[in-house]
């Protein structure tokens, strides 16, 4: 068991810097994800501590010991990769083995360790085949039992699950989870896939252009994203963001027949106060998420106070458990949206419970809970935060 600490850890390639200054604390047993989309940086972050890439500035701590000029084998520290790297010539075993017979282990205690790893992994039939005759599903599981047999003091995992089909991504995240679960060795994992992030975690770091955008629990991002950059990125489908005018005592979602909602029912209060973030007047987004819009009469409605959306059907997902919904905003909020860049996007995405029976071109009333939106200054974050 370990701890891990990142203190204003920064990286730049010649003169271009590309980590920002990244403070986190790792708790013992706990998992972290670092979740972004691609180039944010959170990779070159993950590599730094496995000590693949140097530090230009900060500090990396394992149990209170700075490790930056440490080599990779010295920091006791196992890697899953997300290509796998197993050797092709060795069987399962060899390859799971490599690493505790170059530190010299007795020929017992190897095959004590893998043993007990093969089991937990479900691997004890495998153990003479070469990867070529494994599936990736299996491959991977060959790749994390080797990392398990050196009992380390800290799991590194970089996107290893990217190589899989879908139905092998959700079931090999059960078996991260579960593992995790029964060994609680400290681990750090990198992925783009939200869902997964979301999934695994036991706290997130959303990385946003090699910067530590937002640190919290999955739920509490979810809840309440501190940035428009979170909000968009955390949930599926992403949330939708309709441009808005504040003023002290409204909120003025835009389109050719404004929605005025009142400040206070969404725990809002003094807007014109909110400029020294660029919240005031014109410039400020309003933040949805396709799971918080209903049919009028909902029971997740729960009688309190709602903000009315038409939506004229523009293409229908039916996904069995719900429905997707994308269409264009109609009375009140309007036919010609606009996006926050200022494009003429126009286009909103309900997730509603069963299946909908909605042909394209048709209209639907839509209600959401007034305490479930969220508005973003100017400056992208989030207002009430």
């Amino acid at each position: 068991m370990s701890t891990l600490t990142l203190a204003d850890l920064r990286k730049s390639y010649a003169d271009t810097p590309v980590i920002h200054g990244v403070d986190l604390d790792v708790a013992d047993g706990e998992f972290v994800v670092l979740v972004g989309p691609s180039g944010c940086g959170k990779s070159t972050l993950l590599r730094m501590v496995a000590g693949l890439e140097t530090v230009t500035a900060g500090r990396i701590l394992i149990d209170g010991r700075v490790v930056n000029e440490l080599e990779p084998r010295d920091r006791d520290i196992a890697m899953v990769f997300q290509n796998y790297a197993l050797y092709p010539h060795m069987t399962v075993f060899q390859n799971m083995a490599y690493g505790l017979k170059i530190r010299g282990m007795t020929k017992a205690e190897i095959r004590r360790r893998v043993d007990e790893a093969a089991a937990m992994l479900g691997l004890g039939a495998l153990l003479d085949r070469r990867p070529a005759a494994l599936s990736g599903g299996q491959r991977q599981r060959v790749a994390m039992g080797r990392a398990i047999v050196r009992e380390p003091k800290l799991f590194l995992f970089d996107e290893p699950l990217s190589n899989l089909d879908a139905k092998l991504r959700v079931q090999m995240r059960l078996e991260i989870k579960r593992l995790h679960q029964r060994l609680g060795v400290t681990s750090l994992y990198v992925t783009h896939d939200q869902v997964e992030a979301m999934t695994l975690a036991d706290r997130l770091v959303v990385m946003n252009g090699g910067r530590a955008e937002q640190i919290g629990r999955p739920l509490d991002l979810y809840l309440r994203p501190a940035t428009r950059f979170v909000a968009g990125f955390i949930g599926s489908p992403a949330m939708n963001f309709m441009p808005a005018a504040l003023s002290s005592d409204a909120v003025l979602v835009q389109g050719d027949r404004p929605i005025r909602v009142d400040p206070a029912a969404m725990g809002l209060q003094g807007l014109t106060g909110t400029a020294g973030n660029g919240a005031a007047g014109e410039g400020a987004v309003l933040g949805l998420r396709p799971e918080d819009l209903h049919r009028p009469g909902a029971s997740a409605l729960a009688g309190a106070p709602v903000m009315e959306l038409g939506l004229e059907v523009m293409a229908v997902e039916p996904l069995g458990a719900d429905t997707l919904i994308h269409g264009r905003p109609t009375a009140p909020c309007g036919t010609a949206l606009a996006d926050a860049a200022g494009e003429a996007r126009g286009l909103v995405t309900a997730r509603l419970a069963g299946a909908v029976e909605a042909a394209p071109g048709a209209h639907l009333a839509l209600q959401a809970r007034l305490d479930r939106l969220h508005v973003f200054g100017g400056d992208g974050r989030r207002l009430g935060a």
